[in-house]
């Protein structure tokens, strides 16, 4: 039976990425990416609850998001679900979910004096740039 894993998530980044190698030389990117929903709770008070994800981005999509995702800027990530479980050097097992990225959108322009999220000419660059502006409802990718 075929199944299906796919997460689809848009938020700030809440960490710098960090960027390191495999043995084999490919390199791997992981960051944390903060997503928030606004409610009303059955007493009329507006809440906000914010969901972390650990991302984890292969080979050149590992480079680009280490290159140009900083703490604080807008992204898009799409990729997969999967799970970890280990056990610490405490003997407590241990348990976390990240996302396998497929795909990263820059989804707000770089500040001031840094670098301009892809090259010019790349088919990166046209999907940055038409998801540089603020998204409409219709823009959303689901």
């Amino acid at each position: 039976m075929v199944g299906l894993n796919k997460v689809m998530i848009i938020g700030n980044v809440g960490t710098d990425p960090e960027m390191r190698y495999t043995p084999n030389g490919n390199p791997v990117t992981s960051f944390r990416m903060a997503t928030s929903r606004t409610y009303t709770s059955p007493d009329g008070e507006r809440r906000q609850d914010t969901e972390w994800f650990t991302v984890v981005a292969w080979n050149q999509l590992a480079e680009q998001c280490n290159q140009y995702l900083t703490k604080g800027r807008r992204a898009y990530v799409e990729g997969r679900l999967r799970s970890h479980t280990w056990e610490g050097t405490d003997g407590q097992t241990r348990f976390r979910n990240e996302i396998v990225a497929d795909r990263v959108l820059f989804l707000d322009r770089a500040p001031i004096g840094q670098p301009p999220a892809t090259e010019k000419g790349t088919p990166a660059a046209a999907e940055a740039d038409q998801e540089a502006g603020p998204l409409e409802p219709e823009e959303l990718p689901f």
